[in-house]
């Protein structure tokens, strides 16, 4: 299932493409449908990503994520669905989804999904003593 909205993102030039750097959003109030129920569902997304030549403008995000206010789909599907427009849209070495929906009937569901460009690999961490 593939879940679909007409609102666009827009990018603008990633300021230091030679540098792997971690940009990480927070975005609290996430909402679309249950597509049995009719029912909201709510979680909290948390979009981290290295960007390549491109990164994804806020307010165009934020529009983006509000349009599936209406839409019914499985956490799984829009998890995926918004990994795959940002993908798409700005290309990045490595994006990763977190949408941690919010308890209902006694369960809550993490759903995380992850895309990672062909020829990158990450950096290797460095721990400090």
């Amino acid at each position: 299932m593939t879940v679909h909205t007409n609102t666009p993102l827009t990018t603008f030039a990633n300021p230091k493409p030679e540098r792997d750097y971690t940009i990480r959003t927070q975005i609290p109030e996430f909402t679309c449908l249950c597509p049995v129920t009719g029912q909201p569902d709510f979680a909290t997304l948390t979009l981290s990503y290295v960007a390549a030549t491109a990164c994804v403008e806020l307010k165009s995000l934020k529009l983006y994520i509000a349009s599936f206010r209406d839409v019914g789909a499985f956490h799984e599907a829009v998890t995926n669905d918004i990994v795959d427009t940002i993908a798409t849209t700005i290309e990045p070495r490595f994006i990763r989804l977190e949408s941690a929906f919010w308890t209902r009937g006694g369960i809550d569901t993490t759903v995380i999904a992850e895309y990672r460009a062909d020829n990158w690999q990450p950096p290797t961490p460095v721990t400090l003593p």
